[in-house]
């Protein structure tokens, strides 16, 4: 049977073969067979203008001949030889085959359309500052079959031009102000090599600044450049952006805001009927107004008021902006009430000389309750797995100012797969209750009645989680925080918690356990009673969504603070600092110091291929009240988004290696964190990636623990004590959500494993391998 099959792939392959001698038997009469192009490039730039250029230039003359197949990358006629062989069957199955796979139609000389090629190309060059650029092209017949023919295009780039000067005539004199001292932001200064885009983008930047100043009916094409290479010779152009002729009167003065009008209509959409005033704001509503009048008012007329008392009375005060008007838009759609809204600006009469618009906003509330339900199977490094599940209900708009109410309940099972005696059902659980109350704004006295231009929120939490390790123990944990988020910018992120307590409790600990407990001491003073009263702030800065940021990164860093107020409080009362054991509420408390940072880096190296890095350091350090940190504080490694050949807690910290793996789990952490990823991806197929990845990484103590001998961070060992990991995966990427499967496995374990050399694995390859399906990407 394998030697049949054999024959039939042989055949198939001569046939493909032989019957590109004759494709073009069955072309239509007159034309010509196109078998592809060659570009020439003389006089090449290398600028990064000239870079570009030449990216665009290579597309506009590309067209895949159909005498090539898999995007031209192999030089077999399939296309073409379907076409002959299946162009005779007007239907069945050899119709199928022709619609199919044929080249339908074939592609032509004529259908290149070379002359018109050469003609974008040449007004490219020209858009780069390539002006006495030149491109030709030539067709080439084959030697050997006259209806075949391929063509040359010859690119001659020659010297770019470059701005000398740049020019602002012909406008108001108000307007040429606001030109000028906007001018240090500009997109093309004198020295710049000449490019349309850079000028196109000049118009916008010019337009947004003259809105920005209330010039509400100003655009980027009531302006126009006039470039004179002749002034300075030598390459060197001489720019003027004027007005267009007949330029609108009404683009060229400012407007002032106006009164206002709201119009909240049903969340089915019934029209309001009903209506109230408040200060000069007139709102209409159906039956209930469900957003307080004060909040409508602070959202609509935050913007800054002009401080002159003569415009003020004559209700002159606020010049008109595209950048407010696009931050009160933002600012109502975050708030999660409205599902429709639309803002308009209108003149407040039909005179020649009306400088005032009226604003008039319509919204739709959306229903106010929002339900969540998320399902998942957890699988554990302890042989531990099970199902999750989560659900969550938000009550939006609950005082009528855009706050949101939610509350979540999570719950899981776990039982053993390990195997031995000690196997049973379901002997893990997990479960949990939390609320929180976010408000869209800053909740602070003296800061409380003031509207940001960016982003900014107030949450309050509380939760309460029940856990039970099976045969070992069960903690309850409970507490709440307040949080403060701020996005000043669009790249960078402040979150800020001045309030945030816990309190765990140690319940039903089994015999095993205080076994496991006396052998660890410091595992046990970890998972004890005690508060953690903190403070913490987090930057974040991502620039992904900067325009022309091809290759964006992301860094994020935390500093924590414990029980340093308390301890203040209690140095006060004339308790030392280093006196261990004071307690609050009869529990002690918790006084460490936590830094935790990471850095993403994604070089996109074409549409196909990217490269993607991180690196992470985290470092916690208990002293004064308590030298050992609280375990849900401690540092671990490995698992889907970590180091992938290893499972969660499965290595660290530093060489130590547990006797019996069954407890690795539990004291597998540490106060210091080193990891390093690379992943290179690439695409398969459409949405399909591949990937292939290198991880490195381990956790340390910062003190001594005789319970984990060669655990400490020693700069000796530092190097010998990273996990190196490597593997391939899969990825589906469906833009909005990413499905991941990765295989790992290891190449250098951090501990003794009696076996010399670097690659110290021991074990069956099957049984090394590391096997993770997650959702996302892993950095």
């Amino acid at each position: 049977m394998k030697a049949i099959h054999i024959k039939i792939l042989a055949v198939c392959l001569i046939s493909v073969v032989v019957s590109a001698c004759s494709v073009t038997k069955h072309l239509p009469e007159g034309e010509v067979l196109y078998t592809g192009s060659k570009t020439v490039i003389l006089n090449k730039s290398t600028t990064p203008v000239g870079v570009t250029a030449l990216t665009e230039i290579n597309a506009a003359l590309d067209k895949t001949p159909s005498t090539k197949m898999l995007g031209g990358m192999l030089p077999i006629p399939f296309k073409m030889w379907m076409y002959n062989n299946f162009v005779k069957y007007k239907k069945g199955f050899g119709k199928w085959m022709f619609n199919r796979f044929a080249a339908n139609p074939p592609v032509f000389i004529s259908t290149v359309n070379p002359e018109v090629r050469v003609k974008v190309t040449t007004n490219l060059l020209r858009d780069y500052g390539y002006f006495n650029g030149k491109v030709a092209y030539e067709t080439i017949v084959d030697k050997q079959d006259s209806l075949k023919a391929g063509i040359v295009y010859t690119v001659d780039m020659k010297n770019p031009y470059f701005i000398d000067t740049v020019y602002y005539q012909r406008f108001t004199p108000q307007t040429l102000r606001i030109m000028e001292r906007g001018r240090r932001m500009s997109y093309i200064s004198p020295g710049e090599q000449f490019n349309v885009v850079d000028l196109d983008e000049e118009r916008t930047r010019i337009s947004t600044l003259l809105r920005n100043r209330g010039y509400f009916y100003f655009r980027p094409d009531y302006m126009t450049y006039q470039a004179d290479t002749t002034l300075i010779p030598g390459g060197h152009i001489s720019l003027r952006l004027i007005p267009v002729p007949g330029l609108p009167a009404a683009a060229q003065r400012p407007y002032y805001l106006g009164d206002a009008s709201v119009y909240l209509f049903g969340k089915n959409g019934e029209a309001p009927d009903d209506s109230m005033m408040y200060k000069n704001l007139n709102i209409h509503y159906y039956k209930k107004l469900q957003v307080r009048p004060n909040m409508l008012y602070r959202w609509l007329n935050y913007q800054q008021f002009v401080r002159n008392a003569q415009m003020r009375a004559s209700n002159r005060t606020r010049l008109y902006s595209q950048y407010r008007q696009e931050q009160v838009q933002e600012k109502l759609s975050q708030l999660g009430i409205f599902s429709y809204m639309d803002i308009q600006y209108a003149p407040k009469d039909t005179t020649a000389v009306c400088d005032t618009l009226d604003i008039t906003m319509q919204a739709t509330f959306a229903k106010p309750l929002d339900a969540e339900l998320e399902l998942n199977v957890v699988t554990k490094s302890n042989d531990q797995t099970g199902p999750g599940a989560s659900f969550g209900v938000t009550r939006n708009n609950v005082f009528g100012g855009g706050e949101s109410w939610n509350v979540k309940l999570k719950g899981s099972y776990e039982w053993q797969t390990g195997g031995g005696e000690k196997s049973s059902l379901m002997n893990s659980w997990e479960m949990g209750i939390s609320t929180s109350l976010t408000f869209p704004r800053v909740v602070f006295p003296r800061f409380s009645k003031r509207e940001f231009d960016f982003p900014a929120t107030t949450t309050f939490r509380l939760y309460i989680d029940q856990l039970n390790r099976a045969r070992y123990y069960k903690l309850l944990s409970f507490g709440g925080n307040a949080t403060y988020d701020f996005q000043p910018t669009r790249t960078s992120r402040h979150s800020i918690t001045p309030f945030k307590l816990t309190f765990n409790v140690l319940q039903h600990q089994s015999e095993e356990f205080k076994k496991i407990a006396a052998d660890n001491p410091a595992l046990y003073v970890s998972l004890d009673n005690q508060f953690i009263p903190a403070m913490e702030y987090t930057y974040t800065y991502d620039n992904a969504s900067v325009r022309r940021v091809k290759n964006p990164i992301w860094w994020q860093s935390t500093v924590t603070s414990a029980g340093n107020v308390t301890a203040t409080i209690y140095r006060a009362c004339g308790r030392p600092y280093n006196e261990e054991g004071k307690k609050l509420l009869g529990a002690p408390f918790s006084q460490f110091m936590k830094f935790n940072t990471e850095f993403r880096h994604l070089w996109n190296i074409d549409k196909n291929n990217k490269l993607a890095s991180r690196v992470a350091l985290g470092a916690l350090f208990a002293y004064g009240n308590a030298t050992i940190a609280p375990y849900s504080e401690q540092f671990y490694v490995g698992g889907a988004n970590s180091i992938r050949a290893f499972t969660v807690r499965s290595i660290g910290p530093g060489g130590y290696h547990p006797k019996d793996s069954k407890y690795s789990y539990l004291d597998q952490t540490g106060t210091f964190r080193f990891e390093a990823n690379v992943e290179y991806r690439f695409r398969i197929f459409k949405s399909i990636w591949g990937a292939t990845f290198l991880d490195a990484g381990n956790v340390w103590l910062m003190r001594k623990d005789e319970a984990r001998p060669d655990s400490q961070l020693r700069l000796k060992t530092f190097p010998k004590q990273i996990a190196l990991g490597t593997g391939v995966g899969f990825r589906y990427d469906m833009d909005i959500l990413v499905f991941r499967l990765d295989f790992g496995i290891p190449l250098h374990l951090p501990y003794d494993t009696e076996r010399s050399g670097y690659y110290n694995v021991t074990g069956a390859f099957f049984k090394n391998l590391g096997i993770h399906f997650a959702i996302g990407y892993p950095f």
